[in-house]
């Protein structure tokens, strides 16, 4: 048995701090949606660009830690983490990538609304999450408000509804991924390094994908400047939003972590209407006034949780 320092499952008191981090993460998985909707139609091959995004914030990441002197522990455990922690990031993020071009990038992002109903779920069963009527009240008003930008946008979708049940399926590979960053979080691992594990791993996961589905494309990423310039800004936005996802995961657990699905299901919805030129779904307001409500109720419901802030493995 081997004690390993997890992040806190539930703080007693996540304040303005988690409550920021929660806003720019879900904003940024939202415009990260938004960057890949705009590399598909200018032509990029979409797996080897998602794959070569996070590739590329990996490394910046790894780099960043390096520098700040952040532990660098390279051993079994973090090799095991990088690759099962980047497959459940990247396998999500590749159907989404995929899925855009069918779906919309609105849709896709209120798919995202779906994960923290299955995450509180999985997380009490595991007794990692105590169950508290008013953080339940929180996350059903914040599912509830994905719900409704997702019928209504399912409403007027004229994409084959095969695409949006695939789609509605990567909410339960995200929950898992939640779970097990925080059941497995190396002892010691920061969240920087631990960001660049994942996300290098994500790159391995998807490397035989490219190579599959899209051989000889690779060099479409640096021979056209507008796909170039639209993977640097990827890049970009994903080494900003996984540190601060992992920030936030580790101050305020994962089921607190999950409510960036609803954030980022009014903001990518917001975005594909103001940037995309997609039709604004009805009931915008409502949606957006239950996911804010909901988040208040469950930090709220949060100051009663007292959890523990380790974890026992093997």
């Amino acid at each position: 048995m081997t004690k390993v320092t997890a992040p806190r499952k539930g703080s007693p008191r996540p304040g303005l701090r988690a409550l920021g981090c929660l806003l720019l993460v879900g904003s940024f998985l939202a415009l990260s949606l938004t960057v890949a909707k705009l590399a598909d139609d200018a032509g990029a091959p979409r797996v080897s660009f998602l794959m070569v995004a996070m590739a590329g914030a990996g490394l910046v990441l790894m780099g960043l830690a390096a520098l700040r002197r952040r532990p660098l522990a390279f051993n079994r455990r973090t090799l095991e983490y990088a690759l099962v922690a980047g497959a459940l990031l990247a396998l999500p993020n590749a159907l989404a990538f995929v899925a855009i071009r069918h779906v919309g990038a609105g849709f896709i992002s209120l798919s995202f609304a779906f994960p923290i109903l299955i995450t509180w779920v999985l997380a009490v069963c595991l007794k990692l999450e105590r169950l508290r009527p008013l953080r339940l009240s929180g996350v059903v008003l914040g599912l509830g408000g994905g719900l409704v930008l997702a019928a209504a946008k399912a409403g007027g979708m004229n994409a084959a509804p095969g695409w949006a049940l695939l789609v509605m399926a990567m909410p339960l590979v995200i929950a898992l991924g939640n779970i097990y960053r925080t059941l497995r979080w190396p002892e010691g691992g920061s969240p920087l390094f631990l960001a660049a594990l994942m996300l290098l791993g994500g790159a391995i996961t998807l490397l035989p994908l490219s190579l599959a589905l899209e051989p000889g494309q690779l060099p479409v990423l640096f021979s056209r400047e507008a796909v170039l310039r639209l993977l640097v800004v990827e890049a970009t936005v994903f080494t900003v939003l996984y540190l601060f996802y992992f920030v936030l995961q580790r101050l305020a657990g994962p089921v607190y972590l999950s409510q960036i699905g609803a954030v980022a299901a009014v903001v990518g919805t917001l975005i594909a209407v103001l940037a995309l030129g997609e039709a604004p779904p009805p009931n915008l307001g409502l949606a957006a006034l239950l996911v804010v409500s909901g988040s208040l109720l469950f930090q709220r419901g949060a100051r009663a949780a007292t959890l523990p802030t380790a974890a026992t493995t093997t």
